[in-house]
């Protein structure tokens, strides 16, 4: 589903990603997790399209800049961008037409599960931050990806969302779709991943499947801290 192959990015003189290689196969949930300023929002960016970059990044067979990859991308970005004179509902509408696709039944139970039905009339800038946290990934899932990007999902969300967010990561890999979750909150996912790569410096330091560590008897804390802790030392 998700193909990165050779991805640099340059800021100007600082390298954000240095050549950056991993695949996430179709129907997995995958997770970048590394330090602050490891480049984790960067090779984000660059999967959803917003920034160039050196290198080439496929969804589904599909330049990642394509309509048709786009067709099948969600994203939730580490900081909600929403229209402050859309209201709630108008959001959701906004999206439907985008993608031509609109399931009243499934949007409803979205506004439901994350405590946004009554505020349907709200303007999004009369939202709180964490509100509008909830409506980004409403947002996000209204057309029904196949491949859906988050990043630092849990930021800022109440317990009963992050409890819905957490059930929405294995329904939606039940349900067929991919997922890439950026996250330097362990405890977010450890229970809901297939594969990791750790980012350092810009450089993928480790990758790993949920298998191999667990025949080996290892966690992902324990991996996490060895890989970027012994980076930061040499």
């Amino acid at each position: 589903m998700l193909s990165v192959k050779n991805v640099t990015k340059k800021y100007g003189k600082l390298v954000a990603n240095n050549n950056l290689n991993f695949d996430i196969e179709d129907g997995k949930i995958g997770i970048l997790m590394g330090p602050n300023g490891a480049g984790k929002s960067t090779i984000i960016k660059s999967i959803v399209g917003l920034l160039r970059y050196e290198g080439e990044i496929k969804i589904n067979g599909f330049d990642n800049k394509s309509i048709e990859a786009k067709q099948i991308l969600g994203y939730v970005p580490e900081f909600p961008a929403m229209y402050d004179l859309l209201t709630v509902g108008e959001h959701i509408e906004f999206i439907s037409r985008l993608y031509n696709t609109f399931d009243k039944e499934y949007t409803d139970s979205l506004l439901e599960r994350f405590d946004l039905m009554t505020k349907k009339d709200d303007l999004a800038k009369s939202l709180s931050k964490g509100m509008q946290q909830k409506l980004s990934i409403v947002c996000a899932l209204a057309h029904k990806p196949k491949f859906v990007l988050f990043d630092e999902p849990i930021v800022g969300l109440d317990p009963h969302a992050i409890k819905e967010i957490k059930s929405l990561f294995s329904e939606l890999k039940n349900q067929g779709a991919t997922l890439l979750i950026s996250t330097h909150m362990i405890d977010s996912v450890e229970d809901y991943w297939d594969e990791v790569n750790i980012l350092v410096k810009g450089e993928i330091a480790a990758s790993r499947t949920k298998k191999e560590l667990d025949e080996k008897n290892e966690n992902l804390e324990d991996l996490f801290f060895s890989v970027t802790e012994g980076k930061n030392n040499e």
